[in-house]
């Protein structure tokens, strides 16, 4: 059927009106550079909400870099994969960045048209993905996810942390808004100039993550004996994680008790340096999925020193094992814990405050065991479900508010496309 130009505008004009609370699935294109099985909390978490909006119905088409010459594209029912070529990032030859594709996003959403895009990471692949998006009128939303500007002063490259920023602002800022994890984090981004900031946070598996997976088989293998704590680190084993304030804090409580034990899962550039100045270390490299879960119920107390973190992942996997956390007083641990009730917090960035809380934390004895039972009650109302119930309306709301001259940009390009039929 061919329309008339103007007959084309008034049928999408009436089809956005009739359709603006519509909870009909959405047909979402999502652009990331990092997923599963690469392990970071990133992927993770990406995965999870990925799970929870195909449940709800969602067609989701998922653009990513190639990750290695068997990787494939996965087309199963309403999610299909997209993969395009990417570079190995320095310092984290595992994870690859984007190369630019604005010209295959136009080709792709020219024809098969997205209700929405959303963003999850700033490199060259989700720049093109935000050029082409406005580029057709199409709504477009971002996450912050990674403090990159921070990463730079932990590599010798402080002199980028500016540019880094102004990039950064720059790019959510052209998009509708932006998804953070915390409150905390909008407020400091806010300050910087960021713009249509909304909180998004994570939830937990706490099914996975569970204090009946602690392995008495897998504590001996570390020559622990029951009653004896351990204590655990799971990330990346880099500068970025500040590892001397952890390894620092664990040298204290080692003073005090000759034979405990520190766990390190996860694998870095630091693995060498820690293997030389950290003793009673044990290395489990890269974990997931249940053998992860083991390895978080099998230890008594969570050592996390790190100041880079948007969120934090890894404080909510362990509070829900059942662990006694000490983390610094921001991100997922700033929000979520009560220090000296589920958990201990340490001054932001006082290293000296972290050690002391450290020794405080091993103090507690008897103690220790209500606050890790606290920590795993804290988590039992995180759920995933909730938070994606969350983004999902998020997801709406984005296409409910969408500008009025936006809408006419899709409504042109629409009636452009009928008319040529």
């Amino acid at each position: 059927m061919k329309l008339t130009n103007t007959q084309a505008m008034t049928y999408v004009d009436n089809h956005l009106e009739n359709n603006a609370l519509s909870v009909e699935p959405l047909n979402i294109s999502i652009v990331t550079e990092t997923y599963p099985p690469e392990v970071n909390g990133v992927a993770s978490t990406l995965a999870r909400f990925i799970r929870g909006l195909r449940d709800l119905g969602h067609h989701i088409t998922l653009v990513r870099p190639r990750q290695g010459r068997g990787d494939s594209p996965v087309i199963q029912g309403h999610f299909q994969e997209i993969l395009t070529h990417g570079i190995p990032i320095p310092g984290y030859s595992s994870l690859k960045v984007g190369l630019p594709r604005q010209g295959m996003f136009l080709q792709q959403w020219s024809v098969n048209r997205p209700d929405l895009v959303h963003i999850v990471t700033e490199g060259p692949l989700g720049w093109s993905a935000l050029e082409a998006a406005r580029k057709l009128g199409i709504p477009v939303c971002s996450d912050f996810r990674t403090n990159f500007d921070a990463y730079s002063s932990h590599y010798g490259l402080s002199w980028l942390k500016s540019p880094i920023q102004k990039y950064m602002r720059y790019f959510h800022n052209r998009t509708n808004f932006t998804m953070v994890p915390t409150q905390g984090l909008k407020n400091q981004l806010q300050n910087a100039g960021f713009e249509r900031l909304r909180v998004l946070a994570r939830g937990i598996d706490t099914d996975l993550f569970n204090p009946s997976k602690r392995s008495r088989e897998l504590r001996e293998s570390w020559g622990v004996k029951d009653g004896e704590e351990v204590v655990v680190y799971v990330g990346r084993l880099a500068s970025e994680k500040n590892l001397l304030v952890t390894v620092g804090a664990f040298k204290a409580m080692l003073a005090i008790k000759p034979n405990l034990k520190i766990v390190w899962v996860g694998d870095g550039p630091q693995k060498s340096f820690l293997e030389l100045t950290c003793p009673n270390s044990i290395f489990a490299g890269i974990q997931s999925g249940e053998s992860l879960a083991q390895y978080y119920a099998s230890g008594d107390i969570f050592l996390f020193s790190s100041l880079s973190e948007t969120f934090g992942n890894v404080t909510l996997e362990a509070m829900a094992s059942g662990l006694a956390v000490l983390a610094y007083d921001y991100a997922a641990a700033g929000q979520v814990i009560q220090s000296g009730v589920n958990g201990m917090l340490a001054n932001y960035n006082h290293p000296d405050s972290f050690i002391n809380q450290s020794l405080e934390l091993f103090k507690k004895g008897p103690e220790l065991d209500i606050l890790r039972k606290n920590a795993r009650q804290t988590t039992l109302n995180i759920s995933w479900e909730s938070v994606t119930a969350k983004l999902n309306q998020n997801y709406y709301e984005l296409l409910h508010s969408y500008p009025p001259e936006e809408k006419k940009m899709n409504a042109l390009a629409l009636s452009e496309a009928c008319i040529k039929q």
